[in-house]
């Protein structure tokens, strides 16, 4: 368990849109506060792609046929879509607890568990955590344990906020945010979940399921970017043709930048190759149309991960990363939607319109 204790001072309320009402999950349901942070479960295994055939190669078809099988969750669409835009990506969802203690003056919540959370990581799986704000308050957060590669993580945490008067807690929002930890690296938002408190009644420990939202932390504002893939069974090929981006995020103190691509082919965790695209100068929309073919043997097309970077060009200090995308069998459901199509469409460049992630 968690205690943060808090000195309340007066605070306007940030302005919040009108949000949805939550989804109470059945007082049978309902989950008692727990003294010990350490009730998780075991995480759960992220998918695994099929051994090869017997003479140590496999089937394009089969991959193609077997792909909705292995994939629980794709983003509607067919072959006739017009690309006018990025697949609507689902981020899972999130169970907590929350209640007030009137005789202690406590605000409890509870972090339980995530479902079906999108993988961040080119090895196809996450490793996610939560922060806890009460907004306007952003200067005291808290903070779950990470669960390593876990996209369903069980995390069974209790945080208490102690000496808070239940006419502040009313004046405040529960702001969750799910976060992928990232050793190497800045953290990738996953979603997240607001909740002002007048909505909700905290007399007792109540228990919610609510979807998670982009993050408004400017995360979900970096751009699109349309590219097509065309893969070709007889030659072993994958054709990444980078076509253009739209409303790139602006890195540069004149509200422009000088974008680039980068496509990385990975295969399991190791990197083989990789390409780059030439830099468009002081550009938000810019038209690239530049085609990179790599090879790609039937054989290991469950373990090839294509990881797109669009940079901004700095002469002056390091090149900035606008967004990325993962592309896989077995990355979102945007991603695994290309792929699939991709493979059920030899020799035919499939374009798609991918949001770009942090």
């Amino acid at each position: 368990m968690v205690v943060l204790s808090l000195a309340i001072g007066l605070a306007e309320q940030d302005d919040f849109a009108n949000l949805p009402d939550l989804q109470e999950v059945p007082t049978s349901q309902e989950t008692p506060p727990d003294k010990s942070r350490n009730m998780g479960n075991k995480p759960v295994n992220s998918p695994k792609g099929h051994p090869p055939d017997a003479d140590g190669h496999s089937s394009v078809s089969d991959l193609a046929n077997s792909l909705t099988g292995d994939m629980v969750m794709l983003s509607p669409g067919s072959e006739d879509d017009d690309h006018e835009g990025p697949v609507s990506e689902k981020l899972g969802r999130i169970q907590f607890s929350l209640g007030y203690s009137f005789q202690d003056t406590t605000l409890t919540v509870k972090i339980l568990k995530g479902q079906d959370l999108p993988a961040k990581d080119f090895s196809g799986t996450s490793d996610p955590f939560v922060k806890i704000y009460l907004l306007p308050d952003r200067k005291h957060k808290l903070e779950t344990k990470i669960k390593r590669k876990n996209l369903n993580p069980h995390w069974n945490e209790t945080f208490l906020f102690e000496g808070f008067p239940y006419e502040k807690v009313r004046e405040r929002t529960l702001y969750l945010q799910v976060l992928d930890y990232d050793r190497f690296s800045r953290n990738d938002p996953i979603g997240e979940v607001s909740i002002p408190l007048n909505k909700v009644e905290l007399g007792q420990l109540k228990t919610f399921w609510k979807d998670l939202k982009p993050c408004s932390d400017g995360s979900g504002s970096r751009g699109d970017l349309l590219l097509s893939l065309c893969y070709n069974p007889t030659a072993n090929t994958i054709t990444v043709n980078i076509i253009k981006a739209r409303n790139l995020k602006a890195m540069d103190i004149g509200g422009a930048s000088d974008p680039y691509v980068k496509v990385w082919l990975m295969h399991k965790d190791k990197r083989v190759e990789k390409k780059k695209t030439v830099t468009i100068k002081r550009c938000l929309n810019p038209v690239f149309n530049e085609s990179f073919p790599f090879d790609v043997p039937a054989h290991v097309l469950r373990e090839t991960t294509i990881i797109i970077t669009v940079m901004d060009k700095d002469r002056l200090s390091r090149n900035d990363v606008i967004g990325k995308i993962y592309l896989s069998w077995k990355s979102g459901p945007a991603e695994v939607k290309h792929w699939k199509d991709m493979l059920s469409r030899p020799r035919t460049n499939v374009a798609q319109w991918h949001t770009l992630k942090a």
